[in-house]
């Protein structure tokens, strides 16, 4: 006999429907499963029959074989473990011919029969929203992943005999409370008020934050570059339902979601600098989100940046500018969303203590020529700001005093300033929410200044060979400085504070490249 039922894949972040058919057949026992599957999929039939023996259900010796349509596209995971026992038992008319009709099903088994988590449980719920069954079953520790999905409904289930009971007529499956949820702000731990002293790097942290822009932090050892990046989430405003369903998609495609219906802090990611390239940007034999876009719509920071392989580097270069990966593989091509927040820290040399006031560097020029070569100026050039991080004075530090604004306060004005964006953006076009996704045009439509800024522009992009990329740059960290100040021009004032975050222009200044 023949039996159908319908699960999901998720390609990327993505979600594509897999059709399970199911034949019993007289003949030699055999199990034989087609559709492209890998070894965890094909590993199942072992999981599958141990799970439907210690659930009570005797299996005949039959030939038994098992499609996964489409056959085109490779399948990953365990999750196929509870449609595949379930279309088995139809198929051997243990259970009604229609009973698995109109659901969809995920779920791993175990050896006696529980149902156990999966990864992807979000975006397959937004996939059956858009255009699949209105009713999904999913393990118990994945079910609540689902709860910001509204307009379906998610059965818990945690045994594949509470299952079958359920479709033979028994007690029905607990559903999940569909609900409307919004990211809020939490206590994240940190104020922008507890970093003493340098205010100059914490306003470059505040027009980073107000902006989207990517900024880099250079200083000696233990000057709190650190410190200021992670209290950067301190100061972005809260994510919007959109934001934080595309985030959670992709928490949940990596099995990284740990049963939260919603993310609701903006995430932040700090790999490790011995990272390799896909774990930065993705990949893989079975392609999984990388550091990049888990830190989608939050921020990534680079602690130690030269000391990143240099090949893992200058694959950021283009999800810095397109906002989202493409990985291509033999069988496809998976394209994961990357739109965050850059943050790195450096040491100007080896030692860390070029340029500093309390130490003297003992590197020799070469030391620091081929330190500082790890970065290429292609790099560099995406960072729309650039500070230095000086020591502090140990007074400023045993006072005890917090200096500069709070967090709180902060984000206010980073909120105001996001709000004057997104305003511009109803009339520029969506791709540009923040001001640095504005595009060339853009910039010179709401970021052109007026004579006075224009002339000293020019004057100091000749003087430093400024290239054209960094030149729209000034303008768009420009175009945010005015939104901070709630104003709707962009003046000399705002040009000259944004050349000056920008250290590594400036000849002499002990940090940059040589």
């Amino acid at each position: 006999m023949l039996a159908k039922t319908l699960s999901a894949g998720v390609l990327g972040i993505e979600a594509y429907p897999v059709h399970i058919e199911v034949d019993v057949s007289l003949g030699l026992p055999q199990y034989n499963l087609v559709g492209l599957a890998d070894s965890a999929v094909k590993e199942g039939a072992v999981r599958v029959r141990a799970a439907l023996e210690n659930s009570g259900f005797a299996l005949p010796p039959r030939r038994v074989t098992i499609n996964l349509a489409p056959a085109d596209i490779r399948k990953d995971g365990a999750a196929f473990d509870l449609p595949i026992a379930l279309a088995l038992l139809v198929a051997l008319e243990l259970l009604p011919p229609d009973c698995l009709d109109g659901t969809l099903w995920l779920g791993e088994l175990g050896l006696d029969g529980s149902i156990r988590r999966v990864s992807g449980g979000m975006p397959v719920a937004l996939w059956a929203q858009q255009q699949g069954p209105s009713k999904l079953v999913l393990p118990v520790d994945s079910a609540s992943e689902t709860a910001a999905v509204r307009g379906l409904t998610v059965y818990a289930a945690s045994s594949l005999l509470q299952v079958v009971e359920w479709l033979q007529g028994g007690p029905s499956l607990p559903t999940v409370e569909q609900r409307a949820l919004s990211p809020s702000l939490l206590d994240v731990g940190c104020d922008l008020s507890d970093v003493r002293g340098n205010e100059q790097p914490k306003r470059a942290l505040a027009i980073a934050a107000a902006g989207g822009h990517n900024l880099l932090m250079l200083g000696p050892p233990g000057t709190g570059k650190s410190m200021l990046a992670r209290r950067l989430v301190s100061i972005l405003p809260p994510m919007t339902e959109t934001e934080a369903l595309a985030s959670t998609a992709v928490y949940s495609a990596a099995g990284l979601l740990g049963g939260k219906p919603l993310l609701q802090q903006r995430p932040f990611r700090a790999p490790h600098h011995e990272v390799s390239v896909v774990g930065l940007v993705g990949g893989g034999s079975n392609p999984r989100p990388g550091e990049i876009s888990l830190a989608h719509h939050g921020v990534l920071f680079l602690d130690e940046l030269p000391e990143f392989p240099r090949a893992a580097l200058e694959s950021l270069r283009q999800p810095l500018e397109e906002r989202q990966i493409t990985i291509v593989r033999a069988r496809c091509a998976v394209t994961y969303p990357a739109s965050f927040s850059l943050i790195a820290a450096m040491n100007p040399c080896p030692c860390g203590f070029r340029g500093s006031s309390l130490r003297s560097c003992r590197c020799d020029l070469g030391t620091i020529a081929r330190y500082l070569a790890k970065l290429s100026g292609p790099l560099l050039d995406r960072f729309d700001l650039h500070v230095e991080v000086p020591h502090v004075d140990y007074q400023t530090l045993l006072d005890g005093k917090r200096t500069g604004e709070p967090s709180s306060l902060v984000r206010e004005q980073v909120v105001a300033a996001r709000a004057l964006q997104v305003e511009r953006a109803q009339r520029s076009g969506p791709s540009a929410l923040s001001n640095a996704t504005l595009t060339a045009d853009m910039v010179l439509d709401v970021a052109r200044p007026d004579p006075a800024g224009e002339r000293l522009l020019l004057a100091y992009a000749r003087k430093h060979v400024l290239s054209n990329r960094a030149v729209h740059r000034v303008l768009r960290v420009a175009r945010t400085i005015a939104d901070l100040a709630l104003q709707s021009s962009v003046g000399a004032a705002h040009i000259a504070e944004a050349l000056s975050l920008r250290v590594l222009d400036r000849p002499g200044s002990g940090v940059q490249p040589i």
